[in-house]
């Protein structure tokens, strides 16, 4: 039997467990106590790729960020601000540990957001 709910209220419990199970994985990064975190450790583990695996995963990086920009840029108002609500509830929350993996991730969705807001108004003919 299909199920009578309708499709935005389908989409909406969709984006609600998947930014749940995220926000899970996040606080429990920051629940770990702080010696066990340890960028030394994190450093020399990164010494395990070659250059060349490195170099393909920037570029793995920047070709998927210039897509996603470009897609946001094409999309609604709603789908960039729903980015940056992403951004707001991936942010540390009163009474878990600020991490900076956290941080910097809230940050660098916002920063492709702005990006895209520019290309946005670039297409409307609305440059500021």
């Amino acid at each position: 039997m299909r199920d009578k709910k309708t499709p935005s209220l389908q989409a909406s419990q969709l984006r609600e467990n998947a930014l749940s199970k995220w926000a899970n994985e996040v606080e429990a990064l920051n629940r770990l106590p702080p010696q066990s975190f340890n960028p030394a450790q994190v450093q020399s583990e990164a010494h395990h790729f070659s250059n060349l695996e490195l170099e393909k995963l920037r570029l793995r990086v920047i070709a998927m960020e210039n897509l996603v920009i470009a897609l946001l840029a094409e999309g609604s108002d709603r789908q960039r601000e729903l980015g940056r609500e992403m951004a707001a509830y991936i942010s540390p929350r009163p009474g878990f540990t600020n991490h900076h993996m956290t941080l910097g991730a809230a940050a660098q969705m916002i920063h492709i957001i702005e990006r895209a807001d520019h290309f946005h108004a670039l297409d409307e003919g609305d440059v500021s």
